[in-house]
């Protein structure tokens, strides 16, 4: 071995890692060894996994013997991937989406993504801890708390600075290289908030592009799986492994003919001198002095790179709330879907049992509550109801979110800051989004909720339906201009 593993990783990318391994300098099976050493050194700092795979490092010897009979299938061969909890696996890793009442719970088959990776020669490496539910069980539960894992906690300040979204775990073992990459989940900010939190690139693809087959849900109309990494490299990679038509996930039949199996295509460093960007300034309302200043350098840094820039643009739609009525319809009737299916030795076979299983439980199950849970039991809606209020949501984002001031101005794309409040428009949609590093904020406040806005802080850019290759162009583009992305000190 011509490299110290335990250096090297912690900044090597996907790119570096394939390069490696078929040079012969490391193998699959000392990736893996390396990452379950970090895991165990650092994981405690931070509990971003919840567990590591048992059979990861045989998985990596057969790639390994793969690679030198057969040869490589490909970017991902023998590259360690982590899964958020909600993703099913069929072998000896748990699925559990951070709940004690499915700490048991195995199961029976991949998740479509799963099946995806493992094609690709990806070692699924372990389950990263999330928060419980998604964060759709209480209105008072923190981001990146569980009954199953606790708390996640954000490299760069331990206990000190947000995780953001559900994918935290995700996003914090990446920053942490505990892991080469990480696969999240979103419904509304999940994936994007905690990469922006974290210094690293996050993917929320356009719904339908990648299967929630096998996921845990929260909402069928928003949901979606999406990658989280170091590099929009290594991002557009993961995206072209895990897209695809499944026959099990009636979104991704309207994709057929509109996906690629490999983004990497569209990384052009010169791309940004093409496009035209709308800035909406509404959302950069709430931002304090030192996040509002990355954001205007990285304004600046689109203007440098002959962007051009339309400063303000208005969506129109910033009052309009999310609907909590569809989305407690969604979530019971697919969770009630995929609990039925789970074994008969689990405890929880629907959300009623899962509500009761909390309340029996309520010293380790219900720290925080599970109001979300109860309203989503209660919801009244029948099918009929449930269509006409999706209608009347989706409506206003229709003819005045995205499209409207896409096409308005003649924009490629929006840039948006690094939280939660500018993505809900994109979610309603199921647009997609990808975030991109753009500065630290070393002072930051204290909001209302407690959470510091000190940090890594990242831009967000938004775009129409199935505009990926135009957005991973434009990240790809930012971040070569950038390079802005630095580590966090682990000790």
């Amino acid at each position: 071995m011509s490299i110290n593993l335990q250096d090297w990783i912690q900044e090597a990318d996907l790119v570096s890692m394939q390069k490696a391994m078929s040079s012969g300098e490391c193998t699959s099976e000392a990736l893996v060894l390396a990452y379950i050493e970090r895991i165990h050194r650092y994981n405690p700092l931070i509990n971003a996994v919840l567990e590591i795979n048992p059979d990861a490092l045989e998985i990596a010897r057969n790639l390994d013997l793969e690679r030198n009979t057969t040869g490589s299938r490909g970017p991902l061969h023998g590259i360690p991937i982590l899964l958020k909890d909600n993703i099913d696996t069929y072998d000896r890793m748990h699925t559990s989406a951070g709940s004690i009442a499915l700490a048991e719970s195995f199961a029976p088959e991949d998740a479509f993504v799963a099946a995806k990776l493992r094609a690709a020669g990806a070692v699924l490496l372990g389950k990263a801890n999330m928060t419980e539910w998604s964060n759709f069980m209480s209105n008072r539960m923190p981001a990146g708390y569980s009954s199953r894992g606790g708390y996640v906690l954000n490299p760069y300040g331990p206990g000190k600075l947000f995780v953001s979204g559900s994918s935290s775990g995700s996003a914090a073992a990446v920053a942490a290289n505990l892991t080469a990459a990480a696969i999240g989940t979103e419904t509304a900010g999940s994936i994007i908030g905690p990469a922006s939190q974290h210094f690293l690139v996050g993917i929320k693809p356009t719904v339908g592009l990648a299967s929630r087959s096998g996921i845990i849900p929260i909402s069928i109309s928003q949901d979606t799986p999406g990658p989280i990494s170091k590099t929009v490299t290594d991002a557009a990679i993961l995206l072209g492994a895990i897209v695809g038509i499944d026959e099990n996930d009636k979104a991704t039949w309207t994709s057929t003919h509109r996906t690629f199996h490999d983004y990497t295509t569209y990384l052009d460093r010169d791309f940004l001198c093409k496009t035209r960007i709308g800035i909406p300034r509404h959302y950069y309302r709430s931002l304090d002095e030192e996040r509002l200043s990355i954001m205007e350098s990285a304004i600046n840094v689109l203007r440098e790179q002959g962007a051009t820039v339309i400063d303000p643009v208005d969506l129109h739609l910033e009052q309009h709330p999310w609907n909590n009525d569809v989305i407690c319809y969604e979530f019971k009737t697919g969770l009630n879907r995929y609990l039925s299916k789970l074994n008969s030795d689990l405890p929880v076979h629907s959300l009623q049992d899962l509500i009761a299983y909390n309340q029996k439980h309520a010293a380790s199950a219900l720290k925080f509550g599970q109001d979300n849970l109860i309203r989503s039991e209660q919801n009244a809606l029948n099918e009929t109801t449930y269509q006409l209020k999706r209608q009347e949501y989706n409506h206003p984002a229709v003819t005045q979110g995205i499209d409207y001031v896409l096409d308005q101005h003649g924009l490629d794309a929006l840039m948006l800051p690094g939280d939660v409040d500018g993505m809900y428009i994109a979610a309603r949609l199921g647009y997609p989004l990808i975030t991109v590093p753009a500065g630290y904020s070393a002072k930051g406040t204290i909001d209302a909720d407690g959470d510091s806005t000190q940090g890594p802080f990242g831009v967000v850019f938004s775009g129409r339906a199935l505009s990926e290759p135009t957005l991973i162009s434009i990240a790809y583009s930012f971040e070569q201009a950038t390079l802005i992305r630095r580590q966090p000190e682990m000790g």
